[in-house]
């Protein structure tokens, strides 16, 4: 029953923490609009960067992994047992993907879960970005690129020698990104780092 408690309140922290809807309070504060209601419609960095310009989109991106890194770092040195890690960490990205404090129309869950694996190793995130990045240039659309690079988190990592919590945070959290960054798979609109005309 204990172990249960622990489950619910790691789960109930790592949601409250990615709900926090910091591109939509950044760039509201910015450009006093909302940045869902345009480019690709989500609150995320790229969104933010479209709406608001670079330095707000950096200071999201930084906020929107912190949100990931903190409550799944938390579990880490504070959970019973292992399991609650990638819980917690999954949570996160499901509160960014859909946010309480949002009407649950949020991010793609991305940053935060890159948060969650960097709390449990820092260099993973470089691992998930050089694969993103590559597949972005070869696909040339972010979400289908997102979708494959969030199904290849786990593989990619026990590939480059990872293993313990680490690959069940990258299971976790992949599963979420992969889901979420399905709704993009066939929609188009303006690539911040393509320069992807805007067709629909």
């Amino acid at each position: 029953m204990q172990i249960i408690l622990y489950a619910l309140g790691f789960s109930l922290i790592g949601y409250l923490s990615g709900s926090l809807p910091f591109a939509i309070w950044i760039t509201r504060l910015v450009k006093g609009v909302d940045v869902r209601d345009a480019g690709s419609g989500h609150a995320t960095t790229t969104n933010t960067i479209r709406q608001a310009g670079f330095l707000p989109g950096a200071l999201v991106f930084v906020l929107d992994v912190a949100k990931g890194f903190g409550p799944t770092w938390l579990a880490l040195k504070a959970a019973p047992v292992v399991w609650i890690v990638p819980l917690t960490a999954a949570m996160a990205v499901i509160g960014h993907c859909w946010p309480v404090f949002a009407g649950f129309r949020g991010g793609m869950g991305l940053a935060p879960a890159n948060g969650g694996m960097m709390a449990a190793a820092p260099l993973a995130i470089l691992i998930v970005y050089a694969t993103l990045a590559l597949l972005t240039l070869i696909l040339r659309h972010s979400a289908r690129a997102s979708v494959v690079t969030g199904i290849l988190f786990t593989p990619l990592l026990w590939a480059a020698g990872v293993r313990g919590p680490l690959l069940w945070i990258g299971a976790a959290v992949g599963v979420v990104v992969a889901f979420r960054f399905m709704i993009d798979w066939n929609r188009r609109y303006r690539e911040v780092w393509l320069d992807r005309t805007k067709s629909a």
